[in-house]
């Protein structure tokens, strides 16, 4: 069976600086690693900012060409190149992004956004088809549509705006989720129900989460693997709780250790 996504030595490199002093920055340096079709998983991606995480979350989403290295999703090229083929590969990876308020026009109803993912990316023929569709989502993280039809981003919370963010990605029915940290603008009261919810999705959807993060408690508890990235380069791989009791490469051991109390952090605590 062809997995479910496929990056083989991928890199990504940009150039910097002025006409005189122009110099190439390797964003992402050779990372390869593969989710299974018929293994659906939560996978961390781990590092602290300028570790090249969000870069490789972008190429992933078809948002930025890879430099080098091959990219594909079920043997197919990431992306697209015609809008039809754009679209068929926005229906099976949705992102979640960082902020939630910045993921919804102000000005716009929250119900809108949901319509016209189901339309786009859902199949839904018409206005009643999109309404159900997302209801059912918006029902998988606990809320429903006639708790958020005509309201405003600003009206809800940030908890409750970021599980709508989740929601608009499963109205689609996607096969992969990129959650690019996605509890890092919430109250810490509520990122363990978040993150609680993407191991329901995983299990009870049979869908995979790519999980971006820079907190290794919340990877600890969630994630089934983890790659762990340092300028650009992924300085350890494997199963996520065996890679954060014992880290292995010097970087590793300092994430861990400066890990938080979760009295702090709101996150358990890695042991």
């Amino acid at each position: 069976m062809t997995a479910l996504l496929t990056l083989n030595n991928v890199c990504k490199s940009f150039m910097r600086g002025g006409i005189l002093s122009r110099h190439r920055i390797e964003a992402v340096k050779n990372v390869s690693f593969t989710i299974e079709n018929n293994r659906p998983e939560i996978f961390a991606i781990i590092g602290e900012s300028g570790s090249g995480k969000t870069t490789l979350a972008r190429m992933i989403l078809g948002m930025q060409e890879v430099s080098g290295g091959t990219l594909s999703l079920e043997g197919n090229r990431v992306g697209g190149r015609t809008r039809k083929e754009r679209l068929a590969f926005m229906a099976k990876v949705q992102p979640i992004f960082q902020n939630p308020f910045e993921a919804f026009n102000p000005l716009k109803k929250i119900d809108y956004y949901l319509l016209l993912t189901a339309m786009r990316f859902g199949g839904s023929a018409d206005l009643s088809e999109a309404e159900a569709a997302a209801d059912v989502a918006l029902r998988q993280v606990g809320l429903s549509l006639s708790e958020v039809r005509g309201r405003f981003p600003h009206e809800m919370s940030g908890g409750q705006l970021q599980r709508v963010a989740i929601a608009r990605a499963l109205v689609s029915k996607p096969r992969l989720i990129i959650a690019d940290e996605p509890v890092s603008m919430v109250d810490a009261s509520l990122r363990m129900a978040i993150v609680n919810l993407f191991g329901e999705l995983r299990d009870k959807l049979g869908l995979s989460i790519i999980y971006i993060t820079h907190d290794l408690a919340t990877a600890y508890y969630i994630a089934d693997r983890l790659i762990i990235m340092q300028k650009g380069e992924v300085v350890e791989a494997g199963a996520a709780r065996a890679v954060l009791s014992d880290p292995q490469h010097p970087y590793s051991k300092q994430l861990r250790d400066a890990v938080l109390s979760p009295q702090v952090t709101g996150s358990p605590s890695i042991k």
